[in-house]
């Protein structure tokens, strides 16, 4: 298979399984090696000449161009079916290559109007060589994925385009699927509330977009299904028993690109994906109130001990001998020390760490999850070991069964089963190597199309958040004089509510983008570059709407996006100042933050408590080379504990694997 890498030609070649489930195998990966490609991996990408590279086989598909021009649209198609042999035999040849997006550039732009850019053909080509792309926002990731899923489909294999919600999974298959269609390929798109027919008929299709939990979760329902019954042998064993195979949904994990991978491959992989039955010894709903109850009445830092930055809560001796006192006289749950201890460490972490529009929304009088990296809501996502139902028991909502776990897969896991695995993101270097070395897969940087116009308003760190919001309202104001565009990005609801309340008091007016309004997202963000439109957000990753400028912003200056608050991660800080000066249009940015914000407070308290003894005046911000300091202290801590939950979550799941395989019969 010339022109391809020999990992991705050795996954090529595996997709020829006997099994009805193609797949890769699960590999261990070995500490030493882990650490150190992490700690190199995103260098070697850096001193490759990947991307020259890439820029000279675009010139091969600009060549191909005129084979395409003057057919017809019946020509057209019956070219896509002329390729499709040489792709299911040769692989992704450079030459093959370079035909297929020529044919896909000329078909976008008979249906939409529009030519892919250069760039956009190398962030294409590094997808199909098995690698992550990163592209700057705004620079069309949507027509990006397109020329690498037709190529992938025509070769004969089926197509995961992956995104992070239903909404722009179902844009993206109904805005493209014009193209698929013209080109004789067929298109599906899973959504959340699809039943097992559809989503059978979805994956049945050459192309299939959805969410990356809808995917995971309906490869864990299939794995449900087939039970020991993978392999080959296990198979032929059934039919000679007579029994017959269950109906699966998927076809197999063949060739997946990811949109926002840094989001859903890093952020989201902290957490395992559970499938989860009805509890084989529920508790009674009384008994989460009167967890609650006890652990109102116990004494922090004396009954207990809470750690702000990695949300845990212990008790201490002093705090088991109150309980021990509390719950006396009590059956069930409350006579078991353990048992008792740990459903009150929830309690406790309910009460003092989740917070209303923080952590979750509460809607039709029912508890639901606010994911913490889009500020969406998590449909369908509870939380295990009834904290779910504690928090359900402090709002007063009816309180759900509990359940209890019947599979369960990490992210990690799951995506390196994927044959081919590639995707694209704005935010993606900081952590090529840990992608390298969790999946096997390097990160390449496209350039931008257009250079960029976006200049920085610089960084303003006050002592008080009455200051930092103060301060916000007046940006907001000079700006919507000069007629410019504002996208103001905070971390939570709270805080977008908060600042709402003060842009009415100061007669701005203003639209709101959080989990209360999220079903009017895509509106709301396409009008956020009007003249003098002012918008208030909460999280803006994987919004994947464009903010085009209105009429005369663009002179103006272009939209100007305040930051209120640093994340965790400086990738998403990133994301949100990417919104402004896309595609080579002008665009501003600044950061206004504060010593009470969330990120100091609770992973650099130290250091900022003797920046605050540094203020002298009330108003006078912190210098902005000590705030840089803050910020890059108070993220790194940030980022390595994330990175410890994840590496707990998949020694977790290696653990739980162990232990299965110790306990199965022979």
């Amino acid at each position: 298979m010339a022109g391809m890498s020999d990992r991705a030609a050795d996954k090529s070649e595996a997709w020829r399984s006997r099994s009805p489930y193609a797949e890769r195998g699960d590999v261990k990966i070995a500490p030493l090696d882990y650490a150190l490609t992490r700690a190199l991996g995103g260098l070697v990408s850096r001193f490759e000449n990947y991307a020259g590279r890439l820029a000279a086989r675009v010139k091969l598909a600009d060549e191909c161009a005129p084979m395409f021009t003057d057919l017809n649209d019946e020509e057209l198609a019956a070219a896509a079916r002329q390729l499709r042999g040489p792709l299911l035999r040769h692989g992704f040849r450079p030459d093959l290559v370079a035909r297929s997006f020529a044919l896909v550039r000329e078909a976008t732009f008979r249906t939409l109007g529009l030519r892919h850019h250069a760039v956009q053909l190398q962030g294409a080509w590094a997808m199909l060589d098995g690698r992550f792309a990163e592209m700057h926002t705004g620079e069309g990731k949507t027509l990006t994925a397109l020329p690498a899923a037709i190529t992938a489909a025509l070769s004969g294999r089926p197509v995961h385009v992956i995104t992070v919600n239903d909404y722009l999974a179902a844009r993206d298959a109904e805005e493209l699927g014009p193209i698929y269609r013209a080109l004789g390929l067929t298109v599906g798109v899973i959504q959340h509330d699809d039943e097992a027919e559809q989503r059978r008929a979805a994956y049945a299709c050459d192309v299939t977009y959805g969410v990356n939990k809808e995917i995971a979760f309906d490869y864990l329902r299939d794995g449900l299904k087939l039970g020991n019954r993978r392999s080959h042998a296990s198979r032929m064993a059934g039919k000679l028993s007579g029994a017959d195979m269950p109906p699966l949904l998927l076809r197999g994990l063949y060739f997946a690109i990811v949109d926002e991978a840094d989001s859903i491959l890093i952020d989201e992989a902290r957490t395992p994906l559970i499938i989860a039955g009805a509890d084989s010894n529920p508790l009674p709903p009384s008994v989460f109130s009167e967890a609650l109850g006890f652990a109102d009445k116990l004494t922090p830092h004396v009954d207990f001990v809470l750690s702000g930055n990695a949300q845990d809560v212990a008790l201490t001796p002093e705090g088991s001998e109150t309980l021990k006192k509390l719950s006396h006289g009590l059956s069930g749950i409350w006579e078991a020390r353990k048992a008792r201890e740990e459903l009150v460490n929830y309690a406790l972490a309910a009460l003092h760490h989740y917070k209303i529009d923080q952590h979750y929304v509460v809607v039709d009088g029912k508890v639901q999850i606010i994911d913490e990296f889009t500020g969406r809501i998590a449909e369908g996502r509870s939380w295990q070991h009834g904290l779910h139902q504690l928090i359900e028991a402090k709002e007063k909502c009816e309180i759900t069964e509990r359940h209890e776990t019947q599979t369960s897969i990490t992210y990690q896991r799951f995506f390196r089963r994927y044959l081919h695995l590639c995707g694209m993101s704005g935010t993606i270097s900081e952590v090529a190597g840990e992608l390298r070395a969790v999946y096997d897969v390097p990160v390449v940087r496209i350039p931008t199309h257009r250079p960029s116009r976006r200049t920085s308003r610089g960084t303003r760190m006050f002592r008080t958040a009455e200051q930092k919001w103060s301060a916000v309202v007046d940006t907001v104001l000079d700006h919507r004089r000069a007629g410019r565009a504002t996208l103001i990005g905070t971390r939570a609801i709270e805080t977008s509510e908060l600042l709402s309340k003060l842009l009415d008091a100061a007669g701005i007016d203003h639209v709101v983008l959080n989990a209360h309004h999220d079903r009017q997202e895509a509106e709301i963000v396409a009008q956020a570059g009007g003249a003098g439109r002012v918008t208030v957000a909460t999280n803006m990753a994987g919004r994947g709407t464009d903010i085009k400028l209105g009429e005369g912003v663009e002179a103006k200056g272009g939209l100007h996006v305040v930051l209120t608050e640093f994340h965790e991660s400086a990738r998403i800080d990133r994301q949100l100042i990417g919104r402004g000066g896309r595609q080579g249009q002008p665009g501003t940015y600044e950061i206004i933050a504060s010593l009470e914000d969330e990120l100091p407070r609770v992973f650099a308290p130290g250091l900022a408590a003797i920046l605050d003894r540094m203020l002298t005046g009330k108003g006078t911000p912190i210098p902005a080379a000590l705030a840089r300091i803050l910020q890059l202290y108070a993220q790194d801590r940030a980022q390595r504990l994330q990175y410890r939950i994840r590496q707990q979550t998949l020694r977790l799941q290696d653990q739980r694997d162990n232990m299965l395989a110790f306990a199965r019969p022979d």
